[in-house]
């Protein structure tokens, strides 16, 4: 049992009605598995309207700061004073029991990648515990803590944010062992309004560092100094990793192939090699992060380098897949990278490196010359400097390579505008009105990126992509089989 009623009672100082124990944390009734305690939060709906609900799935109990009217005097309940503060005291508990080693993660871009590429070199050690999804805001960490299991061996947290004062009290609730900060870079900007602003709010992770801790910076960054000069304020030793010379996990070469990425560097001066199983030169620099995690909790780092080679990103964080156009002719395909999640100005740069080293398919298609083709949204939440950060992406050097660019929203505009006339694409104020024309824009033989912030809705571009492959060959690809 995850959580018994009598102990989740003490964990929140709340009143446990009926003996009930719980097997998981849930806060979605459709997700909820029978045996969770559900988590009546107050988000854009108020959880105890599901309340009733969440018990007629098999709901273990209920945590509730009031007892909905359409449920039953002798339902299963944990009553406290405020629900957000239940959970959190939760998290503070299963972390306070918690035996294993804690591992948390930060930063502008990739958090939740490496964190996923944490869960796996961790899990090839022992039993690892990390959130399904990108949990890491306010109720996201306790979430994922609440959840520990006693018997795991590792936890990997990631914590987020979107506005000054929000990671410090996540990692003093987390309390890792060994906190690990990807990269600073151009995001949040309405709140923060500086890279050196951005850059000290992802350095108080280490604020919460367990005593003995190990801080993890990325070493080759402009405000690398604010994140080291934090870390040694908090940790016991201080790791950095990236491309300069004074790294200790230094990556001295990166070959990104069509499939793969194979990197090269050193640890404390010995060489290293490992694979990642796809391309992306910014998926190499945070799995040399990972390889600090590895070293700062004194593991196995054979083991850990062959656990790296079998990491790839979930849907909509760069995942790639064949989409076949004709079930007769099969090799009339598409290939889509789905990294339609979220997007900033580094994130993007990645994205679009990916794409321009991808190899489209030849004398297959309508058109002969197979084609790397972008839909792009808007990046959100970047301030003041927002149009000339969208209009730059028009002169980064994977451009050269991309063949189209197709923009939505109308900050893409500002991109759609600096682009040359032949790289031009379609622009659309939505993502709707996008989807509607991917089957005229595309061919057999392309390649096709997807990326945007995920208010921007590019995964209805993403669907749209996919449901090419389920068009009957010759139809009008509205079929539905």
């Amino acid at each position: 049992m995850l959580w018994r009623a009598e102990d989740a009672a003490r964990a929140t100082g709340g009143e446990a009605r009926g003996h009930w124990q719980a097997q998981g944390v849930s806060i979605d009734t459709r997700s909820l598995r029978h045996g969770d305690l559900f988590v009546a939060l107050k988000a854009a709906r108020d959880g105890h309207d599901f309340v009733a609900q969440a018990l007629q799935k098999g709901a273990a109990a209920a945590l509730v700061s009031r007892i909905p009217e359409d449920v039953p005097d002798d339902a299963p309940l944990l009553v406290v004073g405020d629900v957000q503060t239940g959970l959190e005291a939760l998290g503070r508990a299963a972390r306070a029991r918690f035996q294993g080693r804690v591992v948390a993660v930060t930063g502008s871009v990739g958090k939740t990648s490496t964190k996923e590429m944490l869960r796996t070199v961790l899990n090839a050690h022992g039993f690892t515990h990390a959130a399904e999804k990108s949990y890491n805001n306010h109720w996201g960490v306790p979430l994922t803590l609440a959840r520990l299991p006693q018997d795991a061996e590792f936890a990997v947290i990631e914590i987020g944010m979107n506005h000054p004062g929000e990671i410090a009290p996540l990692a003093r609730l987390a309390r890792p062992h060994v906190a690990m900060v990807t990269i600073v870079a151009p995001a949040h900007l309405a709140a923060f309004e500086s890279l050196e602003g951005i850059a000290r709010e992802k350095a108080s992770i280490f604020e919460g560092l367990d005593p003995g801790g190990v801080a993890i910076c990325n070493g080759d960054l402009a405000v690398s100094e604010i994140l080291t000069a934090t870390a040694a304020a908090h940790a016991d030793r201080v790791l950095c990793f990236g491309t300069a010379e004074h790294n200790a996990f230094r990556l001295d070469a990166v070959t990104v192939g069509d499939a793969r990425t194979v990197a090269k560097g050193r640890i404390d001066g010995a060489p290293v090699l490992y694979k990642i199983a796809v391309p992306g030169r910014h998926y190499a620099q945070n799995a040399m992060g990972v390889l600090a995690v590895s070293e700062a909790l004194e593991l196995d780092l054979a083991l850990s380098v062959t656990a790296l080679g079998s990491w790839s990103p979930g849907a909509g964080r760069g995942a790639r897949e064949v989409i076949t156009l004709d079930a007769v002719e099969t090799d009339m395909t598409v290939e889509l990278i789905d990294d339609a999640y979220n997007a900033n100005p580094a994130s993007l740069a990645a994205a679009l490196e990916v794409l321009a080293g991808a190899e489209p398919k030849h004398d297959i298609g309508r058109v002969s010359k197979g084609r790397r083709i972008a839909y792009l949204g808007d990046m959100k939440e970047l301030g003041r400097t927002e149009a000339a950060l969208h209009a730059a992406v028009a002169g980064l050097p994977a451009m050269a390579r991309i063949d189209k660019v197709h923009c939505v929203g109308p900050l893409m505009r500002h991109l759609w505008e600096a682009l040359p006339g032949e790289k031009q694409g379609r622009w659309t104020e939505t993502s709707a009105e996008m989807a509607e024309g991917v089957m005229r824009d595309l061919d057999a033989g392309d390649v096709v990126l997807a990326k945007g912030s995920l208010s921007m809705g590019l995964a209805a571009v993403v669907d749209a992509i996919r449901k090419m492959g389920q068009a009957p060959a010759g139809g009008d690809g509205q079929g539905d089989r």
